[in-house]
């Protein structure tokens, strides 16, 4: 038992740590969400946090010794958004015919999932920090990150509340497209894609392309519009707001 003890404390105390706990306990909970067949509710990143969470808190590992290892994988998070343009490059066609009508979808998502979240947070009486935090809540993390900041929000917060919304999209969509009747024809997937990654970001495209290649393409394409378009609108209209 001591040399358990004193190997768990040295493990513990390594990048090698946050990496291998990451990778495991992701592997395993894939693994099971492909023997559920995909159900949603079995999403493994939720149970991945999940776990992760729970098992720092009872070892006492501190977030930042465990970030030490994890941040390895979080480097390829850039490179795996990249990657997400290549399906959109298949079907590059398709998006020069409906251009526009991409961007005015984007403008009205991107506008209600910012303003129905704030004017809630407002009822409810929430403070302004909490406000401002909450505006880029569909917006990928990092980027909802540098908006709370730059707006005067809680970048930390904004991580959370872009994480939550993401788990929260990835989880309850089908459920809500089979409730709206969209169907899962050609067009069907492209309004599902494009809702799922405008609602939920990137965990939503993930959820998207797990299910169907065109509806992670299309959710792709608006992960980066919602990206796009909250770093330029909502601190302009932010800093009118002010004036």
């Amino acid at each position: 038992m001591t040399d358990f003890v004193q190997l768990w404390v040295y493990l513990s105390s390594t990048p090698l740590f946050g990496l291998t706990a990451t990778l495991v306990i992701y592997l395993v909970a894939h693994s099971v969400y492909v023997r559920l067949r995909q159900a949603p509710w079995a999403n493994p990143v939720l149970w991945s946090v999940v776990c992760i969470a729970g098992a720092l808190t009872m070892t006492g590992v501190a977030y930042p010794t465990y970030f030490s290892g994890a941040q390895f994988i979080h480097f390829l998070l850039g490179p795996a958004v990249v990657a997400l343009g290549w399906p959109l490059w298949q079907r590059r066609a398709a998006l020069k015919a409906r251009g526009t009508r991409f961007v005015v979808a984007a403008l009205i998502g991107g506008a209600a999932a910012a303003g129905s979240a704030v004017a809630m947070a407002w009822a409810l009486g929430l403070p302004h920090e909490v406000l401002l935090s909450l505006a880029p809540k569909s917006v990928t993390a990092p980027v909802a990150m540098g908006v709370a900041e730059t707006i005067g929000g809680i970048p930390a917060l904004a991580a959370v509340f872009s994480v939550v919304t993401g788990l929260v999209g990835a989880l309850s969509a089908k459920y809500l497209f089979a409730l709206m009747r969209i169907g899962t024809d050609t067009r069907g997937w492209m309004v599902r894609g494009f809702a799922l990654g405008t609602a939920a970001h990137g965990i939503g495209a993930a959820r998207a392309l797990q299910v169907n290649a065109d509806a992670g393409a299309w959710a792709a394409l608006a992960l980066g519009l919602q990206a796009v378009l909250a770093s330029v609108l909502i601190p302009l209209l932010a800093t009118l707001l002010r004036g």
